[in-house]
């Protein structure tokens, strides 16, 4: 064996070795942003489920403290929530099974509660809507989400949960 094919062998091993480590980092990452992306059938919707141990006395109490005033108390959004006012707002949807609320995924209504409208909105669109970040913890926004999904029946529900889910 020549001397000098014994660097070049160690040279590919080192080369083979750290572009296993680069595509298991890769893989890593990849895996990451897929299980906080989804599927909402597992890590989103145990946060977000009816009866979660603990959080329902607690989103009610954070919706009636931050939501009910435009949302109403029962869930029932303001009158005439599907025609802007003079503004070129809309009023607030209501969030029970009546509204459009369950027509989003868990990833945009804690999006959507959390920054605002900006993540999901088309560019331009106005809204009364606040930004929780800062204002409810992202458990707290949970359970004020998990409280409002109570409200809906379990065909609502179920619909509503499978739109996150991946193919």
């Amino acid at each position: 064996m020549d001397p000098h094919d014994r660097p070049a062998s160690a040279g590919r091993r080192r080369a083979a070795i750290a572009t296993a480590g680069a595509v298991a980092a890769l893989a890593g990452l990849a895996a990451g942003a897929y299980l906080l992306d989804g599927p909402i059938g597992t890590s989103w919707q145990w946060a977000f489920g009816p009866g979660a141990p603990g959080t329902a006395a607690q989103g009610e109490r954070l919706y009636a403290q931050h939501c009910a005033s435009c949302h109403g108390d029962r869930l029932q959004g303001q009158p005439d929530w599907q025609a802007r006012k003079s503004d070129g707002k809309l009023p607030a949807p209501p969030h029970d099974a009546t509204g459009h609320t369950w027509h989003h995924s868990d990833q945009q209504l804690f999006q959507l509660t959390k920054f605002g409208l900006k993540h999901i909105a088309p560019l331009g669109y106005v809204s009364d809507m606040p930004a929780y970040e800062g204002v409810l913890s992202d458990a707290q926004i949970r359970a004020v989400l998990g409280f409002i999904k109570e409200s809906w029946p379990p065909e609502i529900r179920e619909r509503q949960a499978r739109l996150g889910r991946r193919p």
